[in-house]
């Protein structure tokens, strides 16, 4: 019998890629990768050494697992990454990261089809 939640999860990731997307290329070291991402975001709440909590929101990428391909390997993100947004004549750049010892990314789903990577923005460079 078909596992009619998996079956759910797969056509709505599918309609998520399909629909609400926007090209970004996806950079580590010297190997990249242009993915169709939908633009989200986390906020995460970080308390200090003094007590002090505070709240850091993070632009996140949600990107289906299959299309993070470097070098011929399916792969996961890695702190110290970019990603490259590019509106217009800008390149709008994130480094993936996440504040203190929080994951860099995670499964957005059940069924681990789509990652949700956590950045932060780092710049402007002209394309």
């Amino acid at each position: 019998m078909a596992d009619l939640l998996a079956n759910a999860a797969t056509w709505l990731a599918q309609q998520r890629t399909k629909h609400l997307t926007q090209q970004i290329v996806y950079r580590r070291e010297t190997l990249m990768v242009t993915v169709p991402a939908t633009i989200g975001k986390t906020e995460f709440e970080v308390d200090d050494e003094f007590g002090v909590v505070q709240r850091i929101e993070s632009r996140d990428f949600l990107i289906l697992a299959s299309d993070l391909v470097l070098d011929g390997t399916v792969t996961i993100p890695q702190r110290g990454d970019i990603i490259e947004k590019q509106p217009g004549t800008q390149s709008l750049q994130f480094e993936v990261t996440a504040p203190g010892k929080e994951p860099c990314w995670r499964y957005s789903d059940l069924y681990r089809q789509t990652l949700r990577i956590h950045t932060k923005f780092i710049g402007v460079a002209p394309v």
